[in-house]
């Protein structure tokens, strides 16, 4: 069996040089990349297990928002813990599929739920949920944590 991205039998690496390194990226970098896409992932604990869930985003002053159904888990979590918030990471990425050049950001913070009306119907405006179900409110993710890389072609 062969690997789907060297071409070489499966478990056999190539001795060729990487093309492409790694360059970490500031705190405000980070965050203005993260404005650029719509779409990231949200990482929680379920039953002591890490869930993963695709969400789409905006930045705000700072924040990550983002909107979930009021019946989902992490909705769930956050009305357990409305006090005190979810620990939670939430990463996006933009990576080329040809040249895997580009960069990922991943920010770990402390989840709640937006309690302030205007608020939510602001980002009730912004984020339109994906699917079916009820999403009557928002989530606010502050940052704690930035931390963010850019893949770039390997230098000479």
């Amino acid at each position: 069996m062969k690997s789907r991205s060297s071409g070489q039998p499966a478990g056999q690496l190539s001795a060729a040089r990487p093309v492409r390194r790694a360059e970490e990226m500031e705190t405000d970098e980070a965050l203005a990349l993260l404005d650029t896409v719509e779409v990231g992932r949200v990482v929680f604990t379920r039953n002591a297990l890490p869930a993963v869930r695709p969400v789409n985003h905006v930045v705000d002053a700072g924040d990550i928002v983002i909107r979930v159904q009021d019946d989902s888990t992490l909705a769930a979590l956050l009305s357990a813990h409305a006090g005190t918030g979810v620990v939670v990471a939430y990463e996006a990425d933009s990576i080329e599929p040809f040249d895997h050049l580009g960069w990922s950001v991943v920010v770990t913070g402390y989840a709640t739920a937006v309690t302030d009306p205007h608020e939510i119907e602001r980002y009730a405006g912004l984020l339109q949920p994906w699917v079916e179900g009820t999403t009557s409110g928002a989530i606010r993710i502050r940052p704690d944590l930035v931390t963010g890389f850019r893949l770039l072609p390997s230098s000479p």
